[in-house]
């Protein structure tokens, strides 16, 4: 069921001021989405929220994303509470940073989606597997995983070439990044976080 007109009032109220990017009018309009979502998702969480499969539509009907592994990374960095599935806080907050996102917040976003298994650094492996279905795939004579080693290594390099050393602790050269070293290098180079756009809507 719909919520009340009154409850909607109070609830655009709220997340127009916690979320700062949207205004009240735009928040209404996110919720009463939230909601057509919400009875689209045939799931017994529909009460509060909607599942992966109605995310994943949704955002690639809204912004063309087609990646399924991005997507499903996307999906994790929304839903925060990892409960499998999105509340209408969890969706205003995330489009938020999705569409409106500071710098600061984009370069969070994007590392979040990037470090796989959430320990805080980027290794090589996950930019790898995450840049993996991004890249057109290759002519058949050309190795195409070998193209994608090629720019992950350019990726690392043109990051490691922005600060003279990765991450002090890096002592074994394991070459991954930690948010610090992504954030300098993004600092540096602004087309950096481009390289990582799959995770960010083309917003025409």
């Amino acid at each position: 069921a719909a919520m009340s007109r009154k409850r909607l009032q109070l609830l655009a109220e709220s997340l127009s001021r916690s979320t700062k990017h949207f205004s009240e009018g735009e928040v209404e309009c996110l919720i009463k989405l939230f909601d057509a979502l919400v009875a689209r998702s045939c799931s017994h969480f529909a009460v509060s929220g909607f599942n992966r499969t109605v995310f994943r539509d949704t955002l690639f009907a809204a912004f063309g994303m087609t990646d399924d592994v991005v997507l499903d990374r996307v999906f994790s960095t929304f839903d925060r509470d990892n409960n499998g599935y999105i509340t209408v806080v969890e969706w205003v907050e995330g489009l938020a940073i999705l569409l409106r996102g500071t710098l600061e917040e984009k370069m969070k976003y994007c590392f979040a989606v990037y470090d796989l298994n959430g320990d805080g650094y980027i290794s090589r492996e996950e930019m790898f597997q995450m840049l993996k279905d991004t890249l057109i795939k290759q002519p058949a004579e050309e190795d195409p995983d070998e193209a994608i080693k090629d720019l992950v290594e350019i990726v690392l390099k043109k990051m490691a070439s922005t600060y003279s050393l990765w991450y002090l602790s890096d002592y074994d050269h394991d070459g991954k990044l930690s948010f610090e070293d992504f954030e300098q290098a993004v600092r540096d180079e602004n087309l950096l976080l481009e390289a990582f756009g799959p995770c960010l809507p083309d917003i025409k």
